[in-house]
């Protein structure tokens, strides 16, 4: 930390500072931050994915601070947190993200200040704002902010009615730069929403994206539009996205079947409430035979399963992010009727399944990607009254970030794993304690899981 990111520090954690000090509080010349660099952009070569170590790639170092645009805010960053898209990014899978970063700024003259030889990832921050760029009137310096990863430019009409259909829509640190795991992020202001007041740092950092996502797949009328009473297949359901969605299921009146891959994480999906279960490696589902071969005698054993769980029913909706490892038996088990909800592939993108039980039983397959800003304030509203909860089971300092990344990656963690940034210890941040003393029990559900 250098003496200027301090005297910024300093000035968070007094609580007297004022709007105009924060206005007027001189800017530093650079910052620490978690990049990843281009000229490394081959280094794991050959080596197949699981095998690719974001400790190997992911650097903190410090940056030079970006020049704000109109329409922009600085933020100082108290605390991040760590996405599945951040472990892409270090893993340079599918693609190197520099090549984001090009296209990017070829866009415009500002735009073209994200195409750099280094990215500073990061999709999640909790924090202050520093300064807001012109034309920004909703926020102003010391305001207490989340930021959703939306970044949209909308001058084409195709956003206007959901801005997630922008030509131009991309998701913030990862295919844009200046991204989160770092003492200042730069973001459009109208990624910036309150911080709910009853949180710390690093537990207002960690809800953003994946709540956000697991929102419009599920509540949206963009997504599934989950009802009261519906049967929702919920794959990875202590997981980052998992644990969100199977908290929506259950605030929204409906039944969470939730999947998992260890006695550990059932454990946490019942103290969420949860009681249909179904341990995925315990109970021996292989949904492929091989390489290129599916299983339809595990879909069907599968299938029985959650009836056994359900009295007999399918479920109306499948909450799927695995991708090709899950996505066959999500067709089949999905009722006539039903609907496929999906937001990633993270067992891999090409999927397969067998069409006649989509088209014959007029099931659906939805796409869906993040959220719309509209989206990611109502699933922020839904943290900040205490009605949805944040899901972080361990944080690390800013240098740790490639042993967090290494820990999502392999599967190693629960919930969300957050990051401290400016903030020198957890626990700090909460100004409201009421709200809080209300929820504890809540808060700390993935703590040491």
């Amino acid at each position: 930390m250098t003496s200027d990111t301090k005297e910024i520090l300093d000035a968070i954690l007094e609580p007297e500072t004022s709007a105009a000090d924060f206005a007027g509080m001189a800017l530093p010349g650079s910052y620490r931050a978690v990049t990843v660099h281009k000229d490394e952009a081959e280094m794991f070569a050959g080596l197949a994915g699981r095998d690719k170590d974001p400790r190997k790639s992911l650097h903190v170092e410090d940056v030079p601070v970006p020049e704000l645009g109109p329409g922009e805010a600085l933020v100082a960053v108290m605390a991040s947190s760590v996405n599945y898209n951040s472990v892409w990014t270090s893993i340079f899978e599918p693609v190197s993200t520099f090549g984001f970063l090009e296209r990017y700024g070829r866009v415009s003259p500002l735009a073209k200040r994200h195409d750099l030889p280094y990215h500073v990832i990061g999709s999640d921050l909790a924090g202050v704002v520093l300064r807001t760029g012109a034309g920004v009137n909703r926020w102003h310096p010391g305001d207490r902010v989340v930021a959703h990863c939306l970044s949209v430019e909308l001058e084409s009409a195709d956003g206007h009615d959901d801005t997630m259909l922008d030509p131009e829509q991309r998701i913030w640190g990862f295919e844009t730069n200046f991204g989160g795991l770092a003492e200042l992020a730069l973001v459009k202001a109208n990624q910036l929403m309150p911080k709910p007041e009853h949180l710390t740092w690093e537990e207002a950092a960690s809800p953003g994206l994946v709540n956000s996502t697991a929102y419009r797949q599920l509540v949206s009328r963009n997504g599934a539009g989950m009802k009261q009473g519906d049967n929702v297949l919920v794959w990875g359901a202590s997981g980052g996205l998992g644990s969100y969605a199977t908290q929506f299921v259950l605030a929204g009146g409906a039944t969470p079947i939730c999947v998992v891959s260890s006695p550990q994480k059932a454990e946490v999906c019942r103290r969420m409430g949860a009681e249909a279960i179904i341990d995925r490696t315990a109970e021996g589902y292989r949904f492929w035979k091989d390489e290129h071969t599916q299983d339809p005698r595990e879909w069907k054993r599968f299938g029985a399963r959650i009836r056994e769980l359900t009295g007999g029913e399918d479920v109306d909706i499948v909450f799927e992010h695995p991708g090709r490892d899950t996505f066959g038996a999500s067709v089949y088990v999905a009722r006539r009727g039903g609907t496929v909800v999906t937001c990633a592939s993270t067992s891999g993108y090409r999927h397969e399944y067998d069409n006649r039980y989509l088209w014959m039983s007029l099931k659906r397959i939805v796409g869906s990607h993040f959220a719309n800003y509209r989206e990611a304030w109502e699933a922020n509203r839904l943290i900040a009254k205490g009605r949805i909860h944040p899901t972080l089971s361990r944080v690390y300092p800013l240098e740790e970030t490639g042993q967090a990344a290494y820990d999502v990656h392999r599967n190693l963690h629960q919930g969300k794993v957050g990051v401290l940034a400016l903030a020198p210890r957890e626990g700090l941040g909460v100004t409201d304690p009421e709200l809080r003393a209300k929820h504890l029990p809540a808060i700390n559900l993935f703590r040491g899981a």
